[in-house]
């Protein structure tokens, strides 16, 4: 007996069939704007190496390391870096009817995010950023590879490459439909970086009481926090369209662009400064201050303007100052330890010449466990209840 299929059936099998076959057409063409986009960075790591045109779209593409300046300064070993990051829901944080310059503007500094959480960690031991790889997976690649996107996440990319000094060598841009929520992105990656020559990794070993802490100004919440963020915008009278009292948009003071730290760490390092430590303020807020393993307080006396963003979401928020500096950085992205006072004023008018504030926050003082003491806002926080130490 031979079982026949009716064209109409047939037609509906085959778009069935269709359908759950990968969008090669679309993703082909996102990766083309992203190989565009690695050109256009190519140069950007010239102190350390190079990345021929030619290799690029291949599967594992070459960066031409140059040894020449470690040999030059002795150096018997190279300290490297690994720093894998995911991005988080920052990306999900905007109104339904941004208008496409809108759109274009948020997913610029999107791409400006994700350099920052990936080279930020990096800068903390002091690393080079000389290699980043992406990772962008989705389920439904032709509604979020859009025009607004390539051209504003890219751009991003490209300039926040630019600033830090390294090479978008990779990425990654599977789909993913049964494991991807329809219409959402995952952004991850990784950087490869390096000690500059002659320079050993900071690690914290030497950090002591005595030390005085430098905290760097931040633009607003970076890449941390989003979840109470969007919690928030749920209850504001015009969710993330809601203005701040200067008349800015919520999703607009969440999304301003990140502060990438690695150019004046890397200024620091050549003024021959040394700091015994110094930490990317993320994820766990002003926990962070007490990343090292030793028990040590961290005492504040002086704190930098907090951002608007911050006033605003505390007053609606419960558990005032201390959930806030708990949570989210508060004004202050990035902190050095020095020995010595004058290197931490050296420090602030590195700052300056690279367009940061910064300010000479406090010191380090013995202790018998970990905390923070914030004197400005009375508030001290507990290192028992931050379980993540650096040393251990």
């Amino acid at each position: 007996m031979i079982n026949r299929v009716s064209t109409p059936n047939l037609k509906r099998n085959l778009m069935a069939q269709a359908l759950d076959q990968v969008d090669y057409d679309t993703l082909d063409a996102a990766k083309r704007r992203f190989i565009d986009a690695a050109k256009r960075t190519l140069t950007f790591a010239s102190a350390y190496g190079t990345v021929p045109a030619s290799g690029l779209g291949a599967s594992a593409n070459a960066f031409s390391f140059n040894l020449a300046p470690f040999i030059q300064a002795g150096a018997p070993e190279l300290s490297l870096t690994l720093v894998p990051e995911g991005l988080g829901t920052a990306d999900d944080t905007r109104p339904d009817d941004l208008s496409e310059e809108e759109l274009r503007r948020f997913w610029w500094n999107i791409g400006i995010k994700i350099i920052s959480c990936l080279t930020n960690d990096a800068a903390t031991s002091g690393m080079q950023t000389l290699l980043l790889g992406l990772y962008l997976p989705s389920s439904t690649p032709e509604t979020i590879f859009t025009p607004a996107f390539l051209d504003g996440f890219l751009d991003g990319v490209v300039e926040g490459c630019k600033r830090v000094g390294c090479v978008y060598l990779s990425g990654e841009t599977p789909q993913l439909k049964t494991k991807m929520i329809p219409g959402r992105l995952d952004i991850a990656g990784s950087v490869f970086g390096v000690m500059p020559p002659g320079v050993a990794p900071i690690d914290s070993s030497r950090l002591d009481a005595g030390n005085t802490i430098v905290l760097i100004e931040s633009s607003g919440p970076h890449e941390n926090g989003f979840t109470p963020l969007r919690k928030l915008a749920e209850s504001l009278p015009d969710g993330y369209r809601t203005k701040l009292p200067s008349g800015q948009e919520f999703w607009e003071a969440m999304n301003a662009a990140s502060y990438l730290y690695t150019p004046l760490v890397q200024a620091v390092l050549d003024e021959g400064i040394r700091p015994t430590a110094m930490e990317n303020i993320t994820g766990h807020g002003w926990q962070k201050l007490m990343r090292s393993v030793k028990p040590l307080r961290y005492v504040i006396e002086t704190m930098l303007p907090v951002p608007e963003i911050f006033t605003f979401v505390e007053g609606h928020l419960e558990g005032g100052a201390e959930t806030m500096l708990s949570v989210f950085n508060y004004g202050a992205g990035f902190a050095f330890y020095t020995e010595s006072e004058q290197d931490a004023e050296r420090i602030v008018i590195l700052a300056r010449e690279h367009q940061l504030t910064a300010v000479i926050a406090g010191r380090v003082e013995a202790s018998l466990s970990r905390e923070v003491v914030v004197e400005p806002l009375g508030v001290t926080l507990k290192g028992d209840s931050f379980g993540i130490a650096r040393g251990v």
